[in-house]
């Protein structure tokens, strides 16, 4: 199996697993005298059957990651970068945009708000790390549907 395709796998049963949570919360109580919509019990089995998948997928993942060379690194240093990346894009725009809101005055009395923060700068610095999130992110899913899951 691709790594790609373990990913997909793992994408898949954690939202079956989300649906299932949903589905056994609306099982776990009911009226006196009603019976379930669905057998606890069952649920309670299938969500550990689902667990464990995704446990085993996570596990496999991870080492492939670990163990797969990437540009003089690993491709789980690959992927720390990205999300460093779009963890900064998000800060960097969350802030832009704050600075920008506007605060309309009625007199000139009121108190007039003015940001601390050049946005300009902001948005540059948010735009580059978009542009760099987006070619590490191709260059890993290339690697991700060449590489052998371990």
């Amino acid at each position: 199996m691709l790594l790609a395709e373990a990913l997909a796998r793992r994408a898949e049963a954690q939202d079956r697993l989300n649906a299932l949570k949903l589905r056994l919360a609306e099982s776990a109580l009911i009226q006196e005298g009603d019976a379930p919509a669905e057998d606890p019990a069952a649920l309670l089995s299938e969500v550990a059957e689902l667990l464990q998948e995704i446990e085993t997928l996570v596990r496999r993942i991870n080492h492939t990651n670990a163990q797969t060379p990437f540009e003089g690194a690993t491709l789980t240093d690959a992927i720390a970068r990205r999300d460093a990346l779009l963890q900064a894009r998000r800060i960097y725009t969350d802030v832009a945009q704050s600075a920008t809101v506007r605060h309309d005055r009625y007199s000139r009395s009121e108190v007039r708000f003015v940001p601390t923060v050049d946005v300009a700068q902001l948005r540059d610095m948010a735009d580059k790390a978009s542009r760099e999130y987006r070619q590490l992110d191709t260059k890993i899913q290339q690697i991700n549907w060449s590489t052998q899951l371990i």
